[in-house]
């Protein structure tokens, strides 16, 4: 059962990044479906390793518009970047060391995030770039 669904609200009108973002929504989904059956711990791995990928991926996706495009706060946003990242290291980190209750800490991490970050921080991106015909 899907935790959270992709909808227009959390569109930032760019066909690139929308995926990405969806992508990290279905990352939410399988942890969280891993968690109600018990499994959280043994899906974390493999979350975590998405997570690194998500973030090279997605992160050189937006700087490198925020960059063509001169994004005037790309510095803040890239900032923003820098820390996601540095939470993952730190997961990454935990699992090694077999911290207990790792899975609900992540879970909790991403949906902040997505709420936080994509909803908010994300979409200050939007008109920026939709102005620029970049869809």
């Amino acid at each position: 059962m899907a935790l959270i669904q992709w909808s227009d609200e959390l569109s930032v009108g760019v066909r690139e990044l929308d995926a990405q973002h969806q992508r990290l929504i279905q990352m939410i989904n399988e942890l969280n479906d891993a968690m109600l059956q018990g499994k959280g711990k043994d899906a974390l791995s493999e979350v975590i390793a998405g997570l690194h990928q998500y973030a090279r991926t997605h992160f050189a996706s937006e700087e490198k518009l925020f960059a063509e495009h001169g994004y005037p706060d790309a510095e803040k946003h890239k900032n923003e970047h820098d820390y996601f990242v540095g939470k993952v290291d730190e997961f990454k980190s935990e699992l090694e060391q077999g911290r207990l209750g790792l899975s609900i800490k992540v879970a909790q991490f991403l949906s902040g995030w997505l709420q936080n970050h994509i909803k908010v921080v994300d979409k200050q991106y939007s008109q920026f770039f939709n102005e620029r015909g970049v869809k």
